[in-house]
């Protein structure tokens, strides 16, 4: 860049312009990657609590299945009954430009059974409801899950970016401010000692 512009107060003064811009840019960016790695590790201690409670739920839910196969015989037709889920909803909110998935589940009556009651009993209606929860607490992990993974995405960007400010652009625009300023400095002084000897000579035509 010192070599593309020449040593000119004008340029000087956009050289420190650059300059200013380009270290506001970089306060910016390390703002905003700090605030994106706040929000990425309190989701990062959600999903495990979440991942904690469908591991604990799941358990319970198998073990009443495994009931019910005990008392009921293969569940395997009863489980036919059950719907297919198609009420999952998807939609995005922005945290600092960042698009993240919302996605929701609507569950008009998740304690109705879809099987009647003549042929099941107790342990798998119990293991029918468990599995309800792990479904919603599913859903709710692979929210936050993606979550995680774009967040995590947007500040390796965002690192590359500053890191570029920070390592090449700034130290660049130093180095021109530097230089224009001694030219400049330099050019000063070589007037000033012109204008002295022009003096002086002035000085002894007129003696």
């Amino acid at each position: 860049m010192t070599n593309q512009m020449a040593p000119t107060k004008g340029n000087l003064i956009l050289s420190k312009k650059s300059l200013e811009l380009a270290k506001l840019g970089f306060d910016l960016l390390d703002r905003k990657r700090n605030i994106l790695i706040r929000e990425m590790m309190t989701l990062i201690d959600r999903a495990e609590e979440i991942q904690n409670k469908i591991d604990s739920i799941y358990k319970k839910a198998y073990l009443m299945l495994q009931k019910a196969n005990i008392t009921l015989g293969i569940c395997k037709e009863l489980a036919l009954t059950v719907p297919i889920e198609d009420s999952i909803n998807l939609s995005y909110k922005s945290i600092m430009g960042v698009e993240i998935p919302i996605i929701s589940i609507e569950i008009k009556d998740d304690k109705r059974i879809p099987f009647g009651l003549y042929y099941t009993n107790s342990e798998l209606d119990k293991a029918y409801l468990k599995f309800i929860e792990v479904k919603k607490l599913t859903i709710e992990l692979a929210e936050v899950e993606n979550s995680i993974y774009l967040l995590a995405d947007a500040v390796k960007k965002i690192q590359k970016r500053a890191n570029a400010l920070k390592n090449i652009m700034i130290p660049k625009f130093e180095t021109t401010v530097k230089f224009m300023a001694n030219a400049l400095e330099e050019k000063e002084r070589e007037d000033f000692s012109r204008l002295k000897v022009i003096k002086r000579v002035k000085q002894k035509d007129n003696v």
